[in-house]
């Protein structure tokens, strides 16, 4: 039996890939590890080889076109034998101790028939420039060690929303949710940590510091400025997040989950404003874009439109005169957040 399957995305990670694949299959048979190669330039490919071949009951290697990392996460779910589904970036690890907690606790609640969609854990960033680390944690607004659904859920505040990496779902629900991830496209972990919460009926929230997310490379694409490089990338995010789910659709949701998909949709409209309007270059270009952005996205569903148009950042877009002004905000919300995480 494989109750977790780890998926490993990998581009170009020979000098990193082997610690985040040691810890995992030190945990033993019961979980399997699937390292995608999405085509590498480097030895990423021969390593996830050589894994395959030292642990072949435990480890799956599949080499691949360049597509993204949205593309291996896929390719991950498409192979996928474990009862849960994990995503781990190359360059983040978890600590095999913590595996072997999950394991223990998911064996506990199969024996149980307890049925968990979903595991929530925490996240710690890791800051490698003074090696200190910020943990995010859930404890305010969900109830700890114990089997709840999305009516228990309190207020989720804007810093502690849930990311790819505190989530953990059953692999044939996150099937069910027909999830499809873009190629050659940054964010999609917007889209991962989105889409599938509907299905998730029972929920447990586990408070381990799970995942370890190592911030320190200057070209992660959570750096401000190469964002703003790739704003016509996040733009594409968002539409897919908006797409999803209509306005009505939403709002059969229990009250709380509807409460935070909006409250996600609106962040991920204010970061991808903020993508948009972030940089002076180009100006004329990316105001142009922006306002079509909208117009579009206003006759896709009207109703959910209104509904994160005017409480989000986007609001704010419209009301300020003049683009620098725009731009300079921007920057200075971005950074508030940016600074309390250290996230370069």
């Amino acid at each position: 039996m494989k109750y977790i399957t780890f998926t490993i995305p990998c581009y170009n990670s020979q000098d990193y890939m082997r610690h985040c694949i040691d810890n995992i299959v030190a945990a033993g048979e019961e979980v399997e590890v699937i390292i995608v190669n999405d085509g590498s330039k480097d030895d990423t490919g021969k390593i996830a080889d050589e894994y395959e071949k030292k642990y072949p009951t435990i480890v799956k290697a599949i080499q691949k076109e360049n597509g993204g990392h949205g593309s291996g996460v896929m390719a991950g779910i498409h192979n996928a034998n474990g009862m849960f589904f994990k995503v781990v970036d190359s360059d983040d690890w978890i600590e095999t101790k913590d595996i072997l907690d999950m394991l223990s606790l998911i064996k506990k609640h199969e024996e149980e028939k307890a049925n968990i969609d979903l595991y929530i854990t925490n996240y710690v960033y890791e800051h490698a420039a003074d090696n200190t680390q910020f943990v995010m944690h859930y404890r305010k607004c969900l109830p700890a060690e114990q089997i709840f659904t999305w009516e228990k859920m309190k207020r989720v505040k804007l810093e502690t929303v849930f990311l790819m990496h505190s989530l953990m779902y059953r692999t044939s629900k996150l099937r069910e949710s027909k999830m499809e991830l873009p190629n050659h496209t940054f964010y999609v972990d917007d889209i991962y940590a989105y889409q599938p919460l509907p299905f998730m009926k029972k929920v447990f929230y586990h408070d381990i510091d799970l995942y370890h997310y190592f911030i320190g490379r200057a070209d992660q694409s959570i750096n401000y400025k190469t964002m703003c490089q790739r704003y016509e990338q996040q733009m594409r995010v968002f539409k897919i997040m908006f797409t999803a789910y209509t306005y009505d659709e939403i709002y059969k949701q229990p009250y709380h989950l509807r409460k935070y998909m909006i409250k996600w949709l609106m962040t991920i409209c204010g970061i991808t404003y903020m993508t948009i309007v972030g940089v002076k270059d180009d100006k004329e270009t990316r105001w142009k874009t922006f306002k079509q952005y909208f117009k579009e996205l206003k006759q896709i569903d009207r109703k959910l439109y209104n509904k994160i148009r005017h409480r989000s950042l986007a609001a704010f877009a419209f009301a300020v005169p003049g683009y620098n002004l725009k731009s300079f905000a921007s920057r200075k919300v971005y950074g508030t957040y940016q600074k309390k995480l250290k996230l370069g």
